[in-house]
């Protein structure tokens, strides 16, 4: 188990992790770090065990803020995926359009009444043209 030397608040600590997490602790060794150096700027010198503390506090109130925030995002990205939701569902049903359907009957009688017109309109001109 390797062991990392990190700085917080100006002291040094020896600190095991697992292997290839090295990288991480540093990482928020250096978060605690910067809320140690800001409480060292306010306060000045104090134990460790209370710079320690309240840098953690700190650090623990960020990151309820964070999650606060992500949580407000979370809910504004559900609300957005419904009204996406109901967008598609209602764009993927196409409008209905009734169509009348003319009956065989009056189809056939429309059929025979061109053909009379037609039978006419061919007299009409043979009577014409004489």
């Amino acid at each position: 188990m390797p062991e990392v030397q990190v700085s917080i608040g100006g002291r040094q600590f020896e600190v095991a992790c697992q292997e290839g997490e090295e990288h991480y602790l540093r990482t928020a060794a250096k978060l605690l770090d910067d809320e140690a150096k800001v409480l060292s700027d306010q306060v000045g010198r104090m134990p460790e065990t209370r710079m320690l503390l309240m840098a953690g506090l700190m650090l623990a109130d960020k990151t309820a803020s964070v999650e606060d925030r992500a949580a407000e995002i979370q809910a504004q990205l559900d609300e957005r995926e419904a009204e996406l939701s109901t967008l598609r569902e209602s764009a993927a049903q196409p409008e209905k359009v009734e169509v009348p359907v003319v009956p065989q009957s009056v189809t056939d009688t429309l059929a025979e009444l061109a053909a009379r017109a037609e039978a006419l309109a061919a007299a009409v001109e043979e009577k014409s043209s004489t």
